[in-house]
């Protein structure tokens, strides 16, 4: 029985998508559930899996097209995994250890030159994926030569330079992925639209840490794991802020200033696909552990490819750790349609003056970029110093006073 196999239904916020990965192709056995194709979206990768068991017979679609919501992509025999076994065990059988190497797997493993040998495999009966190929690629192990027979040798992988001429400069294009032109397109249109300014202020860190490191231990016995990080005090903070401040939790619809009676939080998590900007949902209503579980789901999910659109969708505010990586101090840009976004910095001891003596203090930029159309400077300034100060006196989020 031939089955469609069609593109995911899109929400109206996303008009059409592309086709990124076959995992599968013609006359491949597929299992229920197998992952077929990946989708890419202006937002997140949307994966399409095998209804049932059977056969993909024909690739209707191919990588790089584009795809509307519920267009029919591929075909899919159904029941035909059984015939098709024999052929992929004779396959198996040229290929020496192929049998345990998922299609995608293979296409890194030949590409990079690895050694299949050497990949540790999380797959079924020991199967390797694109994912452990992944991991392994990552984890810096020594690249040799594959263990397929009689196999060619293969091209460097492009982004590895080998025996390069003397003055010899090499280039590389790639393609702009989708997610990424999306959020290129966006960050011009945010400086093009806005009257954007930056207010910054600094904050003494001492007090969150010196909590942090008496209850570190209790916290994460106590939440079955959970880890007490920077991130859940500053989300409260700011989320008390915002309720002193409410135009610094609007937004702007055409003409017209929209206020929101509740705080839907974004952080901002780096993957390698991009930038994504996954929503906590109803802070003023979440402790700080659900913060902590939360954002960690959000940046395991995050590397996975698995953050789907509704974890992004919304949102009345932004934070941006530019920490992790190191900035000291940086102008963040606004995610629209949101009037504000505060970008958090790097914890750096410096000398500072308390009651005329000099202390050596662990301090942290914050930058506040809003839009100045609809928040004063006043406000602008008052929200910052509103946060600074709940963050230097981390019991007044408690009390809240």
């Amino acid at each position: 029985m031939s089955i469609e196999i069609k593109a995911p239904t899109f929400p109206e916020s996303v008009a059409d998508g592309t086709v990124a990965t076959w995992h599968k192709q013609p006359g491949e056995a597929c299992f229920a559930d197998d992952l077929i194709v990946d989708i890419e979206t202006d937002k997140v990768v949307l994966e399409v899996v095998a209804p049932q068991d059977g056969v993909l017979k024909q690739i209707i679609k191919g990588e790089g097209e584009t795809v509307l919501s519920d267009e029919v992509i591929a075909m899919f025999e159904a029941g035909a995994a059984a015939s098709a076994a024999p052929v992929a065990e004779a396959a198996s059988a040229e290929a020496g250890d192929a049998d345990k190497v998922g299609p995608a797997a293979r296409k890194l493993i030949d590409e990079n030159k690895l050694d299949v040998n050497l990949i540790p495999g999380s797959g079924k009966n020991g199967g390797i994926t694109k994912e452990d190929v992944v991991s392994f690629m990552k984890s810096g192990a020594p690249a040799a030569v594959t263990s397929a027979p009689a196999a060619k040798a293969a091209p460097a992988p492009a982004a590895v330079v080998v025996n390069v001429a003397a003055g010899e400069r090499v280039e590389k294009r790639v393609p702009m992925t989708r997610l990424r032109a999306t959020i290129a397109r966006r960050l011009v249109e945010a400086q093009q639209t806005a009257a954007m300014l930056t207010t910054y202020n600094e904050v003494n860190m001492k007090p969150v840490m010196e909590l942090r490191k008496q209850y570190k231990e209790l916290f994460e016995k106590t939440h079955n794991g959970t880890r007490l990080g920077f991130m859940s005090f500053f989300v409260k903070a700011v989320t008390e802020a915002l309720k002193r401040f409410p135009a610094v939790n609007a937004s702007i619809d055409g003409n017209d200033m929209v206020y929101h009676g509740y705080q839907d939080i974004g952080v901002a998590v780096s993957t390698e696909r991009g930038l994504m900007v996954p929503v906590l949902r109803d802070t003023d209503g979440m402790s700080l552990a659900d913060v902590e579980s939360t954002i960690a789901d959000f940046g395991k999910r995050g590397r996975d490819g698995k953050l789907g659109l509704a974890d992004m969708q919304g949102g009345t505010f932004t934070i941006t750790n530019g920490g992790t990586f190191g900035s000291l101090m940086s102008t963040p840009i606004l995610n629209p349609p949101q009037t504000a976004i505060l970008g958090m910095h790097k914890i750096q001891d410096r000398p500072m003056a308390i009651d005329g003596q000099v202390v050596i203090l662990p301090m942290m930029y914050l930058a506040l970029s809003y839009d100045h159309r609809m928040i004063d400077g006043k406000e602008a300034v008052q929200f910052l110093v509103t946060v600074k100060s709940l963050l230097e006196d981390p019991a007044r989020i408690l009390l809240d006073v």
